[in-house]
């Protein structure tokens, strides 16, 4: 959707990112990292999105915080430019067009199998977190795949999750389990709750 939009998968990517961390210069190699693409492909979007004026470029002294200059090895930093004229009507395109997925998804996944509990949070709340979808129950996990990917090109970028069985969740749970405590305690957007996991 974004993608056809947009007329570049790359240029998706780059926009999610920037969008979703707005006030965080990123180096093009952790941009590459990140997004998964070839830096050339990289370099030539950035390049039409500093035409643009949606990012602007800023100079490695900038962030370096307390580091010593190295003369010929400065990195090149981006981020939003907050002077961007649309730069409000980009970010609820692409709220949007994140609310409209998490809908589908939240109505396709509970068809795949016996689900206990679905919540999304990480890039469907605009921030990071462990996981984006978080599922206790038994899934088809091929077909589960599929619908993360259909969302993934749709969106432009990664979706992580994660798949407990409800015994596995029982388990974590009475081991105080760090990566489980951080969902569960996080802010989340919670579809299916057929856990009562907030009453034990």
């Amino acid at each position: 959707m974004l993608e056809h939009l947009f007329g570049s998968r790359t240029r998706v990517k780059l926009l999610s990112l920037f969008l979703r961390s707005p006030d965080e210069p990123i180096f093009v190699r952790e941009i590459t990292r990140r997004i998964g693409t070839q830096i050339n492909a990289v370099r030539r979007e950035l390049s039409n999105l500093l035409k643009l004026g949606l990012i602007v470029e800023t100079a490695e002294s900038e962030h370096a915080q307390g580091k010593a200059r190295q003369p010929g090895l400065k990195k090149k930093y981006y981020k939003v430019n907050p002077d961007f004229r649309l730069l409000k009507e980009l970010s609820a395109l692409l709220l949007r067009a994140q609310a409209l997925y998490e809908g589908r998804l939240d109505q396709e996944i509970p068809k795949i199998g016996d689900v206990k509990y679905l919540a999304f949070l990480g890039v469907f709340l605009g921030e990071r977190a462990p996981v984006d979808v978080f599922i206790v129950g038994a899934v088809n996990e091929a077909q589960l795949k599929r619908l993360i990917q259909e969302a993934e090109r749709a969106l432009g970028y990664e979706i992580n999750f994660t798949v407990m069985s409800p015994e596995e969740f029982r388990y974590r749970k009475d081991m105080t389990d760090k990566f489980l405590y951080s969902i569960l305690e996080g802010r989340k957007h919670v579809v299916v709750d057929k856990l009562a996991e907030r009453e034990t």
